[in-house]
């Protein structure tokens, strides 16, 4: 079972997050003492009292007794805000809210009012920084193409897509079908950075640069703290989930792939490979085991057919298929364009996510991406929202507005039963 080694992503996540916090706090308290000394003086302006007006804030001030070191002047070390910040003076722990509690929680001692913790996940779809891509990360770097979208990747718990290139300096090119691709190491940290923590293998492109290129893969996901799931050494571990573990709630996420171009390419017993869905059965078994083991099941699932907005029958099918088996969440790609969602048995399939970094340059509906959130309970009940984006010069950028509408519009012209609200919220049609 891959165990989760994005932990200390997670960690700088939550660390950068309470620094903000605190450092917003510390300000906005100094921000208060400047304007009640400042009012205190215009009350006070050409009155005898004004000394003793200026007295008294200077009192106020030593009351606080909030020390910060920065450190020597000019340097640019950051305040340490890892420790609690009282501005009382008083050493009795935080009075801001902890990044690793559920805030919205209440607590009754007779258990009436209590909210249950959730997560959230968000989901997106094909990543593939290949031919016009690397164009414009040479002359701008990796990160660059995250940047409109990064509040929609790092603000989650977990974020997962499709990574939908070998990454290796090896390999030999398969030969057979019509695009091949190839991705470097340095092409991960960015990912990383941008808030991924789950990237699945299970997709046609897996094997471009042969098994080599696929073991690289894996080696290199490892190294970069970006866990990943789908591919493996042989079937066991190509259908084995990732599991992760947020505020106590146990996520596993299962890939899979419809789309394999070679049989050779499938995992078995003592054969390195994809782990493939062209019947259920190990799909569905697999499933049933993660739900043992977790609370939440994700599968991600490579499937339909390619610049079609409309799920293939058989997408409907197995979809349906795999929530019987325990799924809470069915997350498709492949198609690259969007497809609609659907709710069964009160979990959710998204067909399609689409493109999210892709190597062809987008165009009307390959052009239309997003973000799509799941804010779940542990018991797998899912409130689903999707942020609307275009992809401008390689960048996913969120939509606002009338474009905003019409790509949300659209999408629930193509969904079934559901309808996706101004908001992005996916709800149930009455």
């Amino acid at each position: 079972m891959h165990i989760s080694r994005s932990e200390t992503h997670q960690q700088d996540r939550s660390k950068r997050k309470k620094r903000l916090r605190r450092l917003i706090f510390v300000n906005l308290s100094l921000l208060g003492i400047i304007i009640i000394v400042l009012g205190a003086w215009l009350a006070a302006e050409n009155s005898d009292k004004l000394k003793g007006l200026l007295s008294f804030a200077g009192n106020a001030n030593k009351g606080q007794n909030q020390t910060i070191n920065t450190g020597d002047k000019g340097s640019e070390k950051e305040p340490d805000l890892t420790d609690d910040v009282d501005l009382s003076g008083n050493d009795t722990g935080s009075n801001l809210p902890n990044e690793e509690e559920d805030t919205s929680a209440v607590t009754d001692p007779n258990g009436a009012g209590i909210e249950e913790e959730r997560v959230s996940l968000s989901f997106v779809g094909d990543l593939l920084v290949a031919d016009y891509v690397s164009a414009i990360t040479a002359r701008e770097g990796y990160e660059y193409l995250y940047q409109p979208a990064m509040l929609y990747l790092s603000e989650p718990d977990l974020t997962a897509g499709n990574l939908e290139f070998p990454v290796t300096k090896r390999g030999t090119p398969v030969t057979g079908t019509p695009y091949v691709f190839k991705g470097s190491p340095d092409v991960l940290p960015s990912i990383r950075n941008a808030g991924f923590d789950v990237l699945s293998l299970a997709n046609n492109h897996a094997l471009d640069q042969g098994v080599e290129g696929m073991l690289d893969t894996m080696k290199y996901l490892d190294e970069a703290g970006l866990s990943h799931m789908g591919a493996g050494n042989n079937d066991t571990e190509a259908f084995t989930p990732v599991i992760k573990e947020v505020r106590g709630i146990k996520v596993a996420y299962i890939g899979l792939s419809r789309v394999v171009p070679f049989s050779s390419w499938k995992a078995d017993k003592n054969v390195a490979g994809l782990a493939e869905t062209y019947d259920t059965r190990r799909a569905t078994e697999a499933i049933a085991k993660a739900k043992k083991e977790a609370d939440i099941v994700v599968v991600m699932v490579h499937w339909g057919k390619e610049r079609v907005d409309q799920p293939e029958p058989y997408q409907k099918d197995f979809g349906k298929q795999y929530i019987d088996a325990g799924a809470d969440l069915v997350i498709g790609s492949h198609p690259h364009v969007l497809q609609g969602f659907e709710m069964y048995k009160g979990k959710w399939i998204a067909y399609s996510l689409g493109n999210f970094i892709f190597s062809s340059y987008p165009k009307e509906t390959a052009g239309e991406t997003g973000v799509l959130d799941a804010l779940c309970t542990k018991k797998g009940d899912c409130e689903m929202t999707f942020h609307p984006m275009f992809t401008v010069n390689a960048q996913p950028t969120p939509l606002e507005g009338e474009k905003a509408k019409a790509l949300l519009d659209r999408l629930t012209s193509v969904s079934f039963g559901v309808k996706l609200n101004e908001d992005g919220r996916i709800t149930p049609e009455k």
